[in-house]
């Protein structure tokens, strides 16, 4: 069970900012976080978030400023902003890009272009000194500069600002939690030393939702925004009509004039249909021929807004861009739900309220003393 010892009186409404915010996934699900003590509401509310892709902040603003009419949205790239400019919240949300970090990438890790972005966290929170962080990245940062770079991350925010920060980093497998998604991400949490709290990872649902309880129950509705149809060739849709549910390119039994011609890696997604009996694969936001996940009957792509579903968006969040624009919004956001559920966890741990919870993945005990 966690529980936290200190008394002091906390807000009832969590200022947060975000930096990376991306379309929303994680401002979403504090959104929907709450907890109820006592006949007192806690929960959080949107103060500004940054982000560098002009698609990405208009998907935010038009769907996040409807909540919090008076969140700023910044779309700059991160290295133009002055930092010390932001303004001061209560919790810092940010899930720094992890292009350099993912094992689909060229894992460059810190030595990369984005692997450093990091540190413009670390430089607000030397500036701000929040009560809370909520850091989210790849699985596969665990092991980039061969485990380096998740230790130094670690290491700077447990050291950053006034006081330091009390960390719990774990690899959430959100399947686990009842999102409709195999997706791993690394998720840190850290909360003020001064404040004499640490956070505990709450316990999994045991909840298993398939990806057709998430795409039929219930059916999209007509008309609904970014529900596109992705336009297949004729030699796709034959291929796509010899491979099984929950087969790919490579283990479903092709013709030559089917079977793709690639030599070195086969990723195990490409042109994998979905298996209707369990949670989706990963969702990705890019890719070319064969990553676009695909349907376990109809012979074709998903469309955004069933992706969507998978990482748990609600039907009437609209997405803003073009077609490849908003799968690339979609494949790079958290689950919306995924968050809820730590979020809602962390409203607990400051609060004082005992829940269920499992170890770390990451042993922190001995680290950064």
């Amino acid at each position: 069970m966690a529980k936290a010892n200190n008394k002091r009186r906390s807000p009832s409404k969590y200022t947060i900012g975000e930096m990376y915010c991306g379309p929303g996934g994680i401002a979403l699900g504090a959104a929907n976080a709450s907890l109820n003590k006592n006949g007192r509401q806690f929960g959080f509310e949107s103060v500004w978030a940054t982000d560098y892709h002009a698609d990405t902040c208009e998907t935010y603003a038009t769907n996040i400023k409807k909540i919090h009419p008076a969140c700023d949205v910044i779309h700059s790239d991160i290295r133009d902003v002055d930092i010390d400019s932001l303004p001061k919240v209560d919790g810092f949300l940010y899930g720094f890009p992890c292009n350099d970090f993912s094992m689909v990438g060229e894992t460059k890790g810190l030595d990369g272009k984005y692997g450093p972005l990091y540190s413009y966290g670390i430089k607000y929170l030397n500036h701000a000194n929040p009560q809370f962080i909520f850091a989210e990245n790849v699985s596969g940062i665990s092991s980039a500069n061969k485990g380096g770079a998740l230790d130094q991350i670690l290491s700077e925010l447990a050291n950053a600002g006034s006081y330091g920060y009390a960390l719990t980093a774990h690899l959430y497998k959100f399947e686990q939690y009842g999102i409709p998604q195999a997706r791993h991400r690394m998720i840190i949490v850290g909360i003020r030393k001064d404040l004499g709290k640490i956070f505990a990872v709450p316990k999994p649902t045991g909840i298993l939702k398939t990806a057709r309880q998430a795409l039929e129950s219930p059916p999209i509705p007509d008309g609904c925004a970014n529900q596109e149809l992705t336009k297949q060739s004729a030699t796709v849709i034959e291929r796509l009509k010899r491979i099984k549910p929950g087969q790919n390119a490579w283990t479903a039994d092709l013709p030559n004039n089917l079977a793709l011609n690639v030599k070195g890696a086969r990723m195990s997604m490409i042109y994998k249909r979905l298996d209707p009996d369990k949670p989706a694969y990963t969702v990705t936001g890019s890719g070319g021929g064969g990553t676009h996940v695909y349907h376990w009957t109809e012979p074709r792509a998903l469309t955004n807004r069933e992706r969507a579903r998978l990482q748990t968006f609600p039907d009437d969040y609209v997405f803003c861009g073009s077609k490849e624009s908003v799968r690339r919004q979609i494949g790079m956001a958290v689950p919306v739900d995924g968050v809820r559920i730590i979020l809602d966890a962390l409203l607990k741990t400051l609060n004082d309220v005992e829940y269920d919870s499992v170890p770390a993945s990451k042993n922190l005990c001995d680290l950064f003393v």
